[in-house]
């Protein structure tokens, strides 16, 4: 978005109109809807805005919920925001410290922002792109304890704030299409965020995929999955660490919340013979490396040196884990699969993979797949073989 889009989106009458519009479902709507628009007196980049907002909107619901409704996005800002029911969950443990103001510094469009001045927080969100800056205003003006300031978040005075919230893996620039940078291109920087949590209460946000031979030491590394995706990993320092935690797999979903936690990384079960039943633990617990836990506290077992998948013959309901029951198991033999396939009549099929070098998406096409039931395909390593395990969920 450059200034010129921002200028437009901001008349009373554009923004009254997206309030109005509804997300055109197909390029036929959507050149109706313009068409309506310029009728009714819309400069057409003033419809464009229109029309464009609707549609972030809808898919903003998604991470926002009603907040959505009434706030400004650009494409990258929504990519880049938290889910406001992680959000959430990072406002608390900032108000559980006892801290009044934060600095949310690198705020984007306002997302944790939005969430620290819901717990009742005052807020110094820095945004050094102006036009990101304009709309994170936009968003947090029903939250008067909210600042927003345009300006480097380096180089801006922290004032009366006694925490501070860190998005350093910034993709870049902040309001185009997103171009994921390296570790050494975050702004702000990492080493800025060893300095500021040298003084206050600190949360960094990071990408999952961080990496862990760079988590200072005494951190509380904490992995965060959203409805099946991780999304992100937060290091909590300079007090916002729990005592006794280093590593934390927390998950969320419709079913509720759940965290795994632990001192240290945790050590492997041994691997066993394949059950019954085979498990697939949530990407928070493989980033935080704690797969032996879950395996200890379930009564599992590793299906393979070195894969994350567990087995056992007892069904072991847990919030970590996606179970699945073994129906056949079969070698990894694209004939043989074809044929068990069709005997089961099955037309639609997932294809999981760990440890063996496969495109699922060639693999699918060369099954030749027909019929009308569902089936999961996980194709991985035992202990001495590979193996494809026919299984449903």
């Amino acid at each position: 978005m450059e200034r010129s889009e921002l200028e437009a989106l901001l008349d009373p009458r554009v923004l009254a109109a997206i309030d109005d519009e509804a997300r055109p479902e197909t390029p036929a709507d959507v050149l109706a809807r313009s068409t309506a628009l310029r009728r009714a007196g819309f400069a057409p980049e003033q419809a464009a805005a229109v029309l464009t907002q609707a549609a972030l909107r809808r898919r903003a619901r998604a991470k926002f919920g009603e907040f959505a409704d009434r706030m400004l996005f650009t494409r990258a800002g929504l990519e880049q925001a938290t889910r406001l029911d992680v959000a959430a969950r990072h406002a608390a443990r900032f108000r559980s410290s006892g801290a009044r103001t934060v600095a949310d510094l690198g705020c984007g469009i306002g997302g944790d922002a939005l969430a620290l001045a819901a717990v009742g927080l005052r807020v110094l969100a820095v945004e050094r792109d102006e036009v990101t800056a304009v709309l994170a205003q936009y968003n947090l003006a029903p939250f008067p304890e909210a600042e927003v300031v345009v300006d480097d978040a380096e180089r801006v005075g922290l004032g009366a704030a006694d925490a501070a919230w860190i998005d350093p893996a910034r993709r870049t620039p902040g309001h185009a299409d997103t171009k994921r940078v390296g570790a050494a291109d975050y702004s702000p920087s990492l080493d800025f965020a060893d300095r500021v949590a040298a003084r206050l209460p600190t949360g960094v946000k990071l990408s999952p995929a961080h990496d862990r031979s760079a988590i200072p030491d005494g951190a509380e590394a904490q992995w965060v999955s959203d409805r099946g995706e991780v999304v992100e990993l937060v290091l909590w320092r300079g007090g916002l660490e729990r005592d006794g935690v280093r590593r934390a797999a927390l998950v969320t979903g419709p079913g509720g919340t759940a965290e795994l936690t632990a001192s240290e990384d945790a050590e492997d079960e041994p691997v066993g013979p394949l059950g019954e039943h085979v498990y697939e633990p949530d990407g928070a617990v493989i980033r935080a490396r704690l797969i032996g836990d879950v395996a200890r506290t379930t009564g599992t077992r590793p299906l393979g040196p070195g894969i994350a998948y567990l087995t056992g013959d007892d069904f072991s309901p847990s919030p970590f884990l996606t179970a699945f029951t073994v129906d056949a198991v079969l070698p990894f033999d694209a004939r043989r699969i074809r044929t068990e396939l069709r005997a089961r009549g099955v037309g639609r099929l997932e294809i999981k993979k760990r440890g063996v070098d496969l495109d699922p998406a060639a693999f699918r096409r060369e099954l030749a797949l027909r019929g009308d039931e569902d089936a999961v395909l996980i194709v991985t390593r035992t202990a001495d073989r590979r193996v494809a395990l026919l299984c449903h969920r």
